[in-house]
């Protein structure tokens, strides 16, 4: 099952905020499943929205965003999800509801927040006050967020039981290698993933400096049903790179 997680916000483009919620979306849908295909990063730009909305419903089978539905004129992203897939935007009780035990005076700005694409599926925030937005269009399954971290978690976690594939376990481990450079390992990782590609991923990551205090962690993850047989196999090939690391002049 493939994943696109999309990012709304000037503010994320110009560099002003770091995109810590696609992190912990990513990390989050991985672990439940999910091969996350990209990431989209785009302004608040109803054009733009809509575009994105688009490209990801084209491509993957979990659509997951964050930022632009707060109470101002350019949270705008349900407004761009709507005009993507010809939704009419409507006031939604339970949003509301929502809404109303967490606010005492309701304003045009704060109803805002409960207007919905229609069908819709408002999910609980415990961190903040718009809810979380979930919708299935022909089997594909959206989920919009505000851009808040602490909401984007809440939220998430709330729909978790929604989203996640039954019967599926991800496992990922790393060794690190101290005084080796990761271009003098990069044949073995190479030989690896040609003898093991199938199973698992091995991806290296750099630490220190390469020619001066080089070493490098050695990351090696797989999935599958079986949770015995990931972590396992996981184990086995980590060991088999660290045997060959020592047996070797790296």
């Amino acid at each position: 099952m493939k994943a696109i997680i999309i990012t709304t916000g000037n503010e994320v483009l110009k560099g002003r905020t770091v995109n810590t919620n696609f992190a912990f979306i990513g990390k989050l849908l991985t672990y439940s499943g999910y091969d996350v295909i990209k990431g989209i990063i785009i302004k608040d730009n109803l054009e733009d929205i809509k575009n994105a909305f688009t490209y990801a419903y084209n491509n993957a089978d979990l659509i997951v965003s964050s930022g632009g539905l707060g109470p101002t004129y350019d949270d705008m992203t349900l407004k761009g999800f709507s005009m993507a897939f010809n939704l009419k935007l409507v006031l939604n009780i339970d949003a509301l509801n929502m809404i109303k035990k967490k606010l005492n005076e309701i304003t045009e700005e704060r109803e805002k927040m409960a207007v919905l694409p229609e069908g819709s599926i408002p999910v609980r925030n415990d961190k903040g006050t718009a809810p979380g937005v979930y919708k299935i269009i022909n089997n594909k399954k959206f989920i919009i967020l505000p851009g808040v971290p602490k909401e984007v978690e809440s939220i998430m976690n709330n729909i978790l039981d929604e989203i996640k594939i039954k019967d599926y376990f991800y496992y990922d481990n790393s060794i690190r290698a101290e005084n080796v450079m990761e271009s003098k390992i990069a044949p073995l990782i190479s030989n690896m993933m040609e003898l093991y590609g199938n199973e698992v991923y091995i991806k290296t990551h750099p630490l220190g400096i390469e020619n001066k205090t080089p070493g490098v962690e050695i990351e090696v993850s797989s999935s599958g049903n079986d949770k015995n047989y990931v972590i396992n196999n996981v184990k086995k090939i980590l060991n088999e790179i660290k045997n060959k690391i020592n047996e070797n002049d790296y």
